[in-house]
């Protein structure tokens, strides 16, 4: 098969490495594999990998932008000609538009991977453009598209990331306390956070948090890694709140393995999540983890056994978590070594593709 997919960037994010996880893994399984973007700062993965890369002007995140819609199907349509590809796989809201216009135009199968949750807006529900099937990464987000867009069950196939664990690794405390060194960073404690920095993923919370933790423990520090407009916002709170030489800010990295390698525990405090690829990374680095009752993280994360759960919003809840960990060491490297092989049970990078590659197989045989 060949097989193009489609986003509307490829910057560091969960979607770009979801989407270069497949490609890499279709490549593998003999398949021919384009992906159509934007561009970004991953696309030199793209090159490192041999994968063909194809510019297209989906540079928006509005499905309503017909100019840029309109723009990138021109485009898309002879490149899905000169390709033959089979199959069109979007990633994205604006791209599941653009992949159902493709798939009415050329005649190809189109289906769409669900990373999170959207608004039922009107227009959503005028044109749904969900693709046939529709791939969810939870069963939450299952729910979240028959539950506000009336989808059928039947139309829609649960596929969780996967990970590949051969990429992150437990070091050991000699070896954290050298990189912290070199990162400037304090040798007390860290605790971790990867994600955009957006009002959905509950970095304020964290650092109301951080507020109590370093009562009790003063040499514990905040790392937050990633980019977006709340960082002055964050950075305000964190004045405001007397604890800023505690809150070290990084920008987005294209390999987490590096960065969570120094965590001595990882907080995902999101007030929604699809899943969670950067907690599924850390409980994969082995870390001990705390996250919301929320989404897909309650499907990653069984209280008690491979981390703890606490109500979203909780910044009180948040801080006790990350105390019982920083108190009893024992306890967190327990719940870490659970969290690595639930993740190395249940979320091989290996049977993501696999399942995906069966929904293909069963599009193209599909008489369109």
């Amino acid at each position: 098969m060949n097989i193009l997919y489609l986003t509307n960037h490829f910057n560091i994010g969960g979607i770009s490495s979801y989407v270069l996880s497949l490609a890499r893994g279709m490549k593998g399984r003999g398949h021919g594999v384009y992906v159509a973007s934007s561009g970004g700062e991953l696309v030199e993965r793209l090159y490192e990998e041999e994968i063909p890369f194809f510019p297209i002007p989906i540079d928006t995140k509005s499905e309503a932008n017909l100019p840029k819609i309109l723009g990138s199907l021109v485009k898309s349509l002879g490149y899905i000609k000169e390709k033959d590809i089979d199959i069109i796989h979007s990633n994205t809201r604006v791209t599941a538009v653009l992949g159902s216009l493709l798939e009415h135009f050329s005649r190809k199968p189109h289906i769409s991977t669900c990373h999170g949750f959207f608004k039922p807006k009107f227009f959503r529900r005028l044109f749904p453009c969900w693709g046939r099937p529709v791939i969810a990464i939870s069963r939450e987000v299952k729910e979240h598209l028959c539950d506000d867009f009336r989808l059928r069950e039947q139309d829609i196939e649960v596929i969780p990331n996967g990970i590949d664990l051969n990429r992150f690794k437990v070091y050991n405390q000699e070896f954290r306390l050298e990189v912290k060194k070199k990162m400037g960073l304090g040798l007390g404690p860290v605790i971790g956070i990867v994600a955009r920095l957006s009002d959905v993923k509950g970095h304020s919370y964290l650092i109301e948090a951080m507020k109590g933790v370093l009562k009790d423990a003063k040499d514990a520090q905040l790392l937050i890694v990633g980019d977006g407009k709340m960082k002055e916002e964050l950075m305000a709170l964190s004045r405001r709140l007397g604890i800023e030489k505690s809150i070290f800010f990084m920008p987005s990295v294209s390999d987490t393995a590096g960065v969570l390698g120094i965590m001595d525990l990882f907080v995902l405090p999101s007030l929604k999540e699809g899943l969670g690829l950067s907690l599924m990374e850390a409980m994969a680095s082995g870390l001990a983890v705390v996250g919301s009752d929320v989404g897909g993280i309650k499907s990653l994360i069984k209280h008690g056994y491979n981390g703890l759960l606490v109500e979203p919003g909780d910044s009180r809840g948040l801080c006790l978590a990350i105390l019982e960990f920083l108190n009893d060491q024992g306890r967190a490297r327990s719940l870490g070594d659970n969290a690595r092989l639930f993740i190395n049970n249940n979320f091989k990078e290996e049977t993501m593709v696999l399942e995906t590659e069966r929904v293909y197989l069963e599009c193209v045989n599909t008489n369109y």
